[in-house]
């Protein structure tokens, strides 16, 4: 896979906010031409499949102002430095619908979009729920929303379910579950 690498001639810093950097880099590619490439910095990502007994999803709502909507979403959070993404996990889980778990299974990692952001997402699937005393953060309003594991692979058919890292984890955590019966 040489061939399809680029090299990195330099990159600048253009942007140092809160949540994201955004840098540019110029880059020789494959053909020996050289490019701009703008990347978006992410210090990644955990999300969460949460399970109750009864194969319930605890999903949240949330407005996202990227989109101007209320979207339908599993629970997630960002890193904090140095955090290993299942310690992310458990206090999200918390933070967004009031449980906790006592059994977690990794689902898979990804990339949310790298081709032009190197967030990396790590999906959980979280089992034997219980109510904890988590709350959001103050700048984060969201609303659970407690559906059958069916009805929610159901909502992603209909549009209902649109952000990807929901997508991923509701399917993964379906096929997780049948892969457990076998």
């Amino acid at each position: 896979m040489e061939h399809l690498k680029e090299k990195t001639l330099e990159s600048e810093r253009v942007f140092d906010g809160n949540f994201i950097r955004l840098r540019k880099d110029r880059v020789v590619l494959p053909n020996g031409a050289t490019s701009t490439r703008e990347v978006v910095e992410h210090p990644g990502a955990a999300a969460i499949v949460p399970l109750t007994p009864r194969k319930e999803v605890v999903l949240i709502r949330q407005w996202r102002h990227p989109i101007k909507e209320v979207s339908i979403e599993i629970p997630a959070g960002k890193l904090s430095e140095d955090e290993d993404p299942l310690e992310c996990a458990k206090r999200e889980l918390s933070e967004e619908t009031g449980f906790s778990a006592r059994r977690w299974d990794p689902l898979i990692q990804f990339y949310a979009s790298p081709g032009f952001c190197d967030e990396e997402m790590h999906l959980f699937i979280a089992r034997d729920l219980y109510v904890s005393d988590g709350r959001p953060d103050e700048d984060e309003f969201v609303e659970p929303l407690v559906v059958p594991l069916e009805a929610a692979l159901e909502m992603i058919e209909t549009g209902e379910i649109m952000d990807a890292k929901s997508i991923i984890g509701l399917l993964r955590a379906a096929r997780f579950l049948e892969m457990e019966k076998v």
